[in-house]
């Protein structure tokens, strides 16, 4: 089992919340091909709305890919991304800035954000099993 971080603005993962399924790499293919299933995904959201939303710096959702591999959709007549179903749990959203001196994957403490230009990205256990705790922690 692997964990994995994906950035993704807010309006997307609320779509993918709704429709229980993942995009990543503006519907690419590659990035998804690596996920397993029983895989855990955290998401990171950056901004409100992609691609010109609010600041909003929280991770937003989580959940385990439920498929064996990616499958094409089509949502317009040039647009025919490649998703990945998850089983979303029920969680807060978690502002970043509290958790950064404790994540590992966040090197350079001064310029944090690096670690997401990525979008989709593989994530110690340690590093899952903190975010986990914090976005789970609900009531």
């Amino acid at each position: 089992m692997n964990y994995w971080i994906n950035t993704i603005s807010l309006d997307h993962v609320q779509r993918g919340v709704a429709g229980g399924f993942t995009q990543a790499g503006h519907g690419k293919a590659a990035g998804l091909k690596r996920l397993k299933k029983g895989d855990w995904i955290i998401f990171y959201s950056p901004k409100m709305s992609y691609p010109d939303g609010a600041s909003l710096q929280q991770f937003t959702a989580i959940g385990q890919v439920s498929d064996e591999e990616p499958y094409q959709v089509d949502m317009s007549s040039d647009f025919h991304p490649y998703r990945r179903n998850v089983d979303f749990k029920k969680c807060q959203p978690v502002p970043i800035r509290p958790l950064l001196d404790e994540l590992g994957f966040i090197r350079d403490k001064q310029h944090w954000g690096y670690a997401f230009r990525f979008g989709l990205f593989q994530i110690a256990e340690a590093d899952f099993r903190l975010l986990q705790a914090a976005l789970t922690n609900v009531g």
